[in-house]
């Protein structure tokens, strides 16, 4: 089932949005948080995102930028804001459609379904992760904070990765040897702890001091 991520400010729309979306076999998700939208788009992980103009603190504007900055989600702008003018910022902002208000439920859903086709039938699934400002994005394995990209090795993306995925639970070292190694044959333990402490290095230099944790004697874990 596709997932829905809309950001709409009125009430009304947004769950009248939600309902027609559920008729359709889509999982709609409507934020709730307007200062807390990439923290939202992670959590949900949406295959698609319907935004408003206006908004409560940062405009649709501000947010399309944010997400194309973690992620190529389909995105299509829904506004009664509809000239010209932004018509072109939006879809130079990275939107993928703009609907105008007031909208015809059914040709919204249609829309949607087509966007949702086009971009899924033939392309991979991506998977979007946020933890304390950082966003880890599978689709192009980049991990970001604050605007700026970390540079990641195969080995570290693939560290950074397990340790999403088990958020809020201890990641042994077995179980990261075998993430990264893939094999039953000996593997030093020397080489994870080095490219564990590569990886945070790489962290700390990027403003995320203490970001991966150290259980003695268990593993390693994300901080709270």
């Amino acid at each position: 089932m596709y997932r829905l991520l809309i950001i709409e400010d009125d009430g009304g729309i947004a769950e009248q949005v939600a309902g027609a979306a559920e008729k359709w076999g889509l999982e709609p998700h409507v934020i709730r948080d307007f200062r807390g939208v990439i923290r939202e788009l992670s959590e949900v992980d949406p295959q698609i995102v319907l935004l408003d103009i206006s908004l409560p603190f940062y405009d649709g504007y501000f947010w399309c930028r944010e997400i194309r900055k973690v992620s190529k989600v389909p995105i299509i702008f829904i506004s009664s804001a509809a000239d010209n003018m932004n018509i072109i910022m939006a879809m130079n902002m990275g939107a993928d459609d703009f609907i105008a208000k007031p909208f015809d439920l059914t040709v919204l859903l249609a829309k949607i379904q087509a966007l949702l086709r086009r971009t899924y039938d033939f392309a991979p699934s991506n998977r979007i992760f946020e933890h304390r400002g950082a966003v880890l994005n599978t689709g192009d394995r980049s991990l970001s904070f604050d605007g700026a990209q970390i540079p990641l090795t195969q080995n570290e993306y693939r560290i950074i990765l397990c340790l999403f995925e088990n958020r809020g639970r201890v990641v042994s070292r077995e179980k990261l040897m075998q993430e990264l190694w893939n094999t039953d044959s000996y593997v030093d333990e020397n080489t994870l702890t080095v490219n564990v402490n590569r990886l945070r290095k790489k962290l700390d230099g990027a403003g995320l001091e203490g970001f991966i944790l150290t259980k003695f004697g268990e593993g390693y874990y994300l901080d709270d």
